[in-house]
């Protein structure tokens, strides 16, 4: 058996890189990477990649190998050069990714050394990084409840999902109460909200699409006036969600009035600002004499916020974050004790594991952690109120070339459309999207809201700054020059 152990030792040992190798492949990384964001300022935002990366697909895996140069090859044309470009500062649809390098690092630096960070008796300093994230966003949120706390997650669905099911336990809302209990949102909901409800068993729970102002805020006067018919008709209100910058306009709801409607009725009050918490940070004076984070007002009334720090932090994709005003609340549905864990017990930290759905998890709080210790949060700071003021900018100068506009941003997303003098408003402006992706320079999305279709312009990449907006501007007044409403009858022929 010694020698059968020793030839497939023998055999494995190419999981090992050597130094040499790990020399090779460091520098192919690297310069791969350098080039990559070199090449940021000129390369598309968009790639129209008619193979759409089918050699992936066609490339064999487990059996064959390749050379790092070859794979890299692979990996560029068939994966940076298809589709969005998210590390691009020209691109200015859905909410920007981020991509931040210390981010990179950090993850590089955590798969590397790979400590385990679900359980505090597993690596007590992996914890205490991931802790000590959570207690910063605890305070940026405002919570000072000795108790509160929270848990970082892939992203806002999962982090939704965990105060939801945490909602249900608190309000005891059990199998024989799910079809009499109530949840109220307004259309601008994150529609993983609604997913929440269907995966955490709340499928045939009552919900209440709350009216919207003008604005697009939910209309408090309305979720009041549903929320005593329900009760009068017997039903169990629980839960209402609202949102702190909606991911189609970046509205933030009436949060204290309804903080003061949740006390009043006994509600969970859950805020979804996956979005807009980064900009909690923000001390940007409006031309009404407020700053941005006054408009937050009330958030730190609520039971639980999401945020997502791979948005508004610009953090690669992976990292969201939810937290509550009182840990418990997240034990009651997520702790579990095992036979085999029984060493992991009686700590003086939260174990993760503890607080979420997840046992096993990547390190995920280095990407925020390493870039805060190097940069501190003034450099954040500056860059998210430039997207608002890059935004406001936008909004102003848009309307100069003949596009109407949608609510005065108060984060950094414009909604703007095209009337054209004939034929069909929508077809034009989504004509306008397609010809803005063939050309790839700069990638914007759409929305639909009650009908009506609208161009998006969303400014969260560190990397947009004026001149991207003020190219886009000149590019979106030379397209306007070339187009007519004739081109869509072409267009549909």
């Amino acid at each position: 058996m010694k020698e059968q152990i020793l030839a497939l030792e023998q055999l494995a040992m190419p999981l090992e890189a050597t130094p040499e190798q790990r020399h090779h492949l460091n520098e192919a990384i690297t310069n791969f990477v350098d080039e990559f964001i070199d090449d940021l300022p000129t390369s598309k935002s968009y790639h129209v990649a008619s193979h759409e990366g089918k050699a992936i697909s066609e490339t064999p895996i487990g059996r064959y190998t390749l050379q790092m140069d070859e794979i890299l090859d692979l990996y560029r044309h068939n994966v940076c050069e298809t589709g969005i470009n998210a590390a691009s500062g020209r691109h200015l649809g859905y909410i920007p990714g981020g991509g931040l390098y210390y981010s990179a690092l950090a993850d590089y630096l955590a798969a590397a050394t790979n400590p385990y960070s679900g359980l505090y008796y597993a690596n007590p300093g992996a914890v205490r990084v991931e802790n000590q994230i959570i207690k910063w966003l605890c305070q940026l949120v405002g919570y000072t409840e000795e108790n509160a706390f929270g848990n970082l997650t892939s992203g806002g669905s999962i982090a939704n999902l965990i105060a939801i099911c945490a909602a249900r336990d608190n309000k005891n809302i059990r199998a024989r109460d799910v079809e009499t209990a109530v949840v109220y949102y307004s259309r601008q909901v994150h529609h993983c909200v609604i997913k929440a409800l269907r995966i955490g068993g709340l499928w045939e729970v009552q919900t209440r699409e709350i009216p919207m102002d003008d604005s697009l805020k939910m209309r408090i006067d309305l979720l009041q006036q549903q929320i005593e018919t329900d009760l009068t008709n017997g039903l169990k209100p629980f839960l209402v969600v609202a949102s702190a910058g909606t991911t189609d306009v970046g509205i933030i709801d009436p949060l204290e009035e309804i903080a003061d409607l949740s006390a009043k009725y006994d509600l969970w009050f859950h805020v979804d600002a996956a979005y807009g918490g980064a900009f909690l940070l923000s001390e940007l004076k409006n031309e009404d004499g407020t700053i941005t984070k006054d408009q937050f007002k009330g958030i730190e009334r609520s039971d639980s916020v999401t945020i997502d720090p791979h948005k508004g932090f610009f953090l690669p994709y992976g990292l969201g974050a939810v937290v509550v005003r009182d840990i418990h609340t997240l034990y009651k549905t997520n702790s579990f004790k095992a036979n085999y864990l029984q060493d992991t017990y009686n700590v003086s930290e939260p174990s993760p594991s503890d607080l979420s759905p997840e046992l096993s998890k990547h390190f995920r709080g280095l990407r925020l952690w390493l870039p805060l210790l190097l940069l501190g949060e003034a450099p954040f700071r500056a860059a998210l109120e430039e997207k608002i003021l890059l935004t406001r900018y936008f909004y102003n100068e848009v309307q100069k070339l003949g596009f109407v506009v949608g609510p005065y941003p108060e984060l950094s997303i414009c909604t703007y459309r095209y009337l054209p003098e004939e034929g069909d408003a929508n077809e034009f402006n989504n004509l306008i999207a397609q010809k803005l992706r063939e050309d790839g320079r700069f990638f914007i999305s759409t929305t639909n809201i009650a009908g009506v279709n609208w161009l998006r312009l969303a400014v969260l990449s560190f990397r947009t700054h004026l001149v991207e907006i003020d190219n886009f501007l000149v590019f979106l007044k030379q397209l306007m020059h070339n187009l007519s409403p004739v081109s869509i009858q072409k267009t549909n022929s």
